[in-house]
């Protein structure tokens, strides 16, 4: 069963739409077929940690880097390359990233650029670390139990 997307729960945040967990993002992605998911993550991150699968779904998550790896320098293109792999996207933009500060500020510049719904997957696919400084145990998307594929 998919949710309404009047049901899911959005804290506030200052900039953007709001934050997500990574349940909530999953029930707007099902509930919407306009919704894009943007893993900003680094191509370093995709290849080695592995990514969202959102396949079951009808979807498939969008691989734009806000920092080119390995110098970590914010692309000066990273909205341009959104607004133009999304430009026919009318629904919610989810960012997501590792656990969940370079997606925030990757909503928040997309959001400054005039685009409407856009969220932050709040604890990213990895989540904080935990009490043994691990992460992917504690929240996010892949402690959450969401599907997710390694290369």
């Amino acid at each position: 069963m998919t949710a309404k997307l009047t049901d899911l729960e959005v804290s506030p945040a200052q900039g953007y739409a709001g934050d997500v967990s990574a349940v909530t993002a999953w029930r707007m992605l099902e509930a919407d077929r306009s919704a894009r998911l943007i893993d900003v993550r680094t191509a370093a991150e995709w290849a080695y940690v592995g990514g969202p699968d959102l396949s079951s779904i009808g979807h498939k998550a969008l691989q734009i880097e806000w920092q080119q790896f390995p110098a970590m320098i914010v692309d000066p293109q990273f909205t341009a390359r959104v607004q133009q792999v999304t430009a026919d996207c009318c629904g919610p933009l989810l960012f997501l990233c590792r656990s969940g500060a370079r997606s925030a500020a990757a909503a928040r510049a997309l959001a400054a650029q005039g685009r409407e719904r856009c969220f932050n997957v709040a604890d990213g696919f990895e989540g904080p670390l935990d009490s043994q400084r691990h992460r992917g145990t504690a929240r996010g998307w892949k402690a959450s139990g969401l599907p997710w594929l390694q290369s």
